[in-house]
């Protein structure tokens, strides 16, 4: 569709006329709006996407407190998924799961009972089985005092129910647990840190707030990851912290033991952050390649004995094991030491914003203080309210025989009101003028008169009164503290950091990470001594090498229903062309040098070769490849020669040649000591012609017309001759001599077999 193509948008008032281009744009920024700020960030004020919030929210009000029984998580699940997160069971529950994981978050807000995951990956039981309740940090540090309009509540997706727009957060959640989120176009990745540290921090910038970053870093050292480890390039966290963006480099913890027989053991106790789940196996597998490719003898065996006490991988290592360079090895080359990407990228005032650490604490601390106000504006109102209707109780009590004249005359509720706030004494039987005159002095305000006319006869006992003026004087009292904690920052500010040391002596833990620095692992590769192997790729693509001695004894049965076998330098790589014109190659290092009947490994699994899309037209090593003259020959007919050296790359995949759509290499091989090249093609016509004549082209060349095809024909087979040998080709039940052909020219049809 024309890009400027209009269309009529009909309204009730007009026809809009727009383009489609401009549609599509609005409409897929409304998308990822929507994404952005309702699926995939965290809100500043408390650190939670909104399926994390209406998670807890609903939790909260089902009743599923920290000292009461557990509830199905099911329930939990379709309970928030009918009520606020239409979005599937699935992301509800990967949420819950995530939020009671205590290897993936600073502070877990959900106590999970049941399975729900490993370390090692194992994911959670469903949702079925597993049951969930609120963690006594949740409840503290979330849910407090949400009855007391500190946020402001929503309408629903259906406008059915309300929930709160965020939870009145007591601390910045968003560092303590951390976030990783990605959106459209955007990512998060936020570290989690120590609660202890985070509180300190907020408890220097309320009394502080001109703090930098620096500064505050003196309390909040680093990241404090749940998996423990190390981080070790510390020197750049005052930078990641003061740009909110960097990287950290993260190892694992690692001890050396003694072993059996005088070895040693690398007992890694401790893993990076980045190796939960599928990362373990996969190291465990890395380390075992590094064997495989002999890029390292000292390992002998890897084992997974990690449980419920801890991790525990252990490496066993030969006897003399340089502990440090095997170390080295594999921090480089596994993902014992990884790198973890920070982007504080949060959602603020509606909007995604990369923060600073300081601003990340700010945030937060203009929350509290804006909770804070709202809690104690809310009290002040409720007390003033109260104290308005003790001081009209304690002043009824004095006229308390008035009153009950007033409603002993009275007709109804109204009249008697009517009568206490505006001195209405029309239609109300009064025993004397004085008590009608009295009466009309009266002025209680509504509130006052609607508590007299509520009030039991137990107030008038002098006990029940002197109650009532302790009852005041304490409101009195109240009202005071309230209006001095709204009126002077200072008190309000006092007062936040007296209930953070409250949670900080509760809920401080110990470190876990080990923040130091340790200079990049360089590794100092071993010179490996060059030496020639015989290189064999089977017919099913399994390549290895065997020694040339092995190879010359038993030449017959290595040659057997290989597709190639030839002689190549272990520090060379091989390189196959296949039929879509690539070119994948790989170290024959990477190949395992095995005895005479071992099958090896296949070729896909070392380079980008697909084996079920493309077909291998040759193999030869690299070298050979950049020393050569290539001649090339394609499905319709096209051919070429090129340099071999055009095609040499650091990438394991190059284009080799361009090709026309629904084009395809049927041939590519070394020319330079062939003088004839002859085309035969499916329908069995035969072109033989002068090599020389196809045109030595660059690789973004299709090339030159090889052979004019009739109507449904195409190339099949290429073969390349010299003057001096003769080829005999079987071909239909019959041999033919190519060297007996016709020389023609390039292009021709050439003659029917």
């Amino acid at each position: 569709m024309s890009r400027n193509k209009e269309t009529e948008v009909k309204t009730d008032e007009m026809i809009i006329r727009t383009d489609y281009s401009e549609i599509m744009q609005k409409n897929y920024i409304d998308y990822a709006m929507s994404v952005i700020i309702s699926r995939a960030l965290p809100d500043v004020r408390d650190g939670l996407k909104p399926v994390q919030r209406r998670v807890l929210y609903d939790m909260w009000e089902l009743g599923t407190r920290y000292d009461r029984p557990y509830r199905k998580s099911a329930r939990i699940v379709g309970d928030t998924m009918g009520k606020y997160h239409p979005h599937g069971d699935s992301s509800i529950y990967d949420a819950l799961v995530v939020l009671a994981q205590d290897f993936k978050k600073g502070r877990v807000l959900v106590d999970g009972h049941g399975n729900f995951g490993s370390i090692e990956g194992d994911g959670a039981a469903a949702m079925r089985y597993t049951e969930a309740r609120l963690e006594k940090f949740t409840q503290d540090i979330f849910l407090t005092d949400l009855d007391k309009d500190l946020v402001s509540f929503v309408p629903n997706f259906d406008e059915t129910e309300k929930e709160p727009e965020v939870l009145p957060a007591r601390l910045p959640n968003i560092l303590i647990n951390g976030s990783e989120g990605i959106a459209v176009g955007m990512a998060t990745s936020i570290p989690p840190h120590n609660v202890g540290e985070v509180i300190e921090a907020v408890q220097a910038f309320i009394k502080d707030d001109s703090l930098s970053a620096k500064d505050l870093m003196k309390y909040i050292k680093g990241p404090d990851f749940p998996t423990g480890g190390l981080v070790v390039n510390s020197s750049e966290l005052e930078e990641i912290y003061s740009k909110g963006q960097g990287k950290l480099r993260v190892r694992g913890r690692v001890e050396i033991e003694k072993g059996k027989g005088g070895r040693v053991n690398i007992v890694i106790t401790e893993i990076p952050y980045t190796m939960i789940g599928a990362g373990i196996g996969r190291f465990m597998s890395d380390a075992a390649a590094l064997v495989e490719t002999r890029q390292t003898s000292d390992i002998v065996d890897i084992s997974n004995q990690s449980s419920k006490e801890g991790i525990r991988i252990v490496i066993e290592c030969k006897k003399g094991t340089d502990t440090d360079a095997l170390l080295n090895l594999l921090y480089k080359k596994t993902k014992l030491e990884d790198t973890f990407g920070v982007n504080m990228l949060v959602v603020s005032d509606g909007r995604p914003e990369t923060m600073s650490l300081r601003e990340l604490i700010e945030a937060s601390v203009d929350f509290q203080f804006e909770i804070a106000a709202r809690k104690y504006e809310n009290l002040l109102e409720k007390e003033l309210e109260r104290k308005e209707i003790q001081e009209g109780l304690i002043r009824a009590v004095d006229v308390i025989d008035l009153i009950i004249e007033i409603l002993r005359g009275s007709k109804s509720r109204k009249m008697a009101v009517d009568c206490l706030v505006m001195g209405k004494t029309e239609g109300i039987h009064f025993k004397s003028a004085k008590s009608e005159k009295a009466a009309g002095n009266l002025m209680f305000t509504e509130r006052q008169a609607n508590a007299i006319l509520d009030m039991r006869l137990v107030k008038l006992i002098g006990l029940e009164l002197d109650a009532l003026i302790e009852e005041h004087d304490e409101t009195l009292k109240k009202i005071d503290l309230y209006r001095n904690l709204l009126e002077d920052h200072t008190a309000m500010s006092n007062l936040l950091i007296s209930e953070l040391e409250g949670l900080k002596k509760e809920y401080s833990t110990i470190r876990k990470t080990l923040l130091t620095e340790e200079e990049q692992v360089v590794l100092q590769e071993k010179a490996v001594e060059e030496e020639e192997v015989i290189f064999l790729l089977d017919r099913f693509g399994y390549a290895r090498t065997i020694d040339v001695s092995t190879y010359e004894k038993n030449r017959e049965a290595a040659d057997a229903d290989k597709r190639a076998v030839f002689r190549v330098l272990n520090t060379d790589r091989i390189g196959i062309i296949t039929d879509t014109g690539k070119l994948h190659s790989f170290k024959v290092l990477d190949l395992p040098q095995t005895k005479l009947r071992d099958k090896g490994i296949p070729v896909d699994n070392l380079s980008n070769f697909s084996n079920k899309d493309e077909r291998i037209l040759s193999v030869m090593p690299v070298s050979e490849i950049a020393q050569s003259t290539l001649f090339m020959a394609t499905e319709k007919g096209f051919v070429k020669q090129m340099k071999g050296d055009e095609l040499i790359s650091g990438n394991r995949t190059v284009q080799a040649t361009k090709l026309q759509e629904d084009d395809m290499l049927v041939y590519a091989g070394a020319a330079d000591h062939f003088a004839h090249a002859v085309l035969i093609t499916k329908k069995g016509y035969f072109l033989k012609f002068p090599i020389s004549e196809a045109s030595i082209l660059k690789k973004s060349a299709y090339g030159v017309k090889g052979i004019t095809l009739g109507d449904g024909d195409a190339l099949e087979s290429v073969h390349l001759i010299e003057n001096a040998k003769e080829c005999i080709l079987p071909y239909k039940n019959t041999k033919v001599s190519l060297n007996r052909l016709k020389l023609s020219k390039r292009g021709g049809k050439g003659n029917k077999k």
